[in-house]
């Protein structure tokens, strides 16, 4: 089976992930992005509760089931699971890719580090491997 190595985000999410990440320059942003026929449509933003949201997101489990429930009923299924890096590359880092346990989602990470500019980056993970995903945007 060969994997995507490509995906489109529609412009309007792109947007809305990296408006989330500015309001919070100093913690990690973190939640879920749900997509019908293999385009992401919705995000669904979750608390962070890591001990350590500067460095770490963990999320809210609650909030986590809450959002998946939401997906089911609006016909979604998970697409990617984001998070923020306000001091960091947009790359996974070893705690990243220790915790990832969705192998089909996408991993969005949008990293602040970059004066001026927003990058975020998609990365399947599988088996504390990660492998990029060449994001392209949909739409205007």
């Amino acid at each position: 089976m060969l994997q995507t190595t490509e995906t489109q985000i529609p412009r309007k999410l792109t947007n809305q992930l990296l408006h989330l990440a500015q309001l919070s320059p100093d913690y990690e942003i973190c939640g879920l992005v749900g997509g019908k026929n293999g385009i992401p449509s919705t995000c669904y933003p979750i608390s962070n509760i890591a001990e350590q949201p500067q460095q770490r997101f963990l999320l809210d489990a609650k909030q986590q089931i809450a959002a998946m429930s939401d997906m089911r009923n609006q016909g979604e299924e998970l697409f990617a699971i984001y998070h923020s890096h306000p001091k960091a590359p947009a790359q996974p880092s070893i705690h990243d890719l220790e915790a990832a346990t969705y192998p089909d989602a996408l991993y969005l990470i949008i990293s602040l580090n970059i004066k001026g500019v927003l990058e975020m980056r998609g990365f399947k993970i599988n088996q504390q491997k990660a492998q990029e995903v060449v994001l392209s945007l949909l739409g205007e």
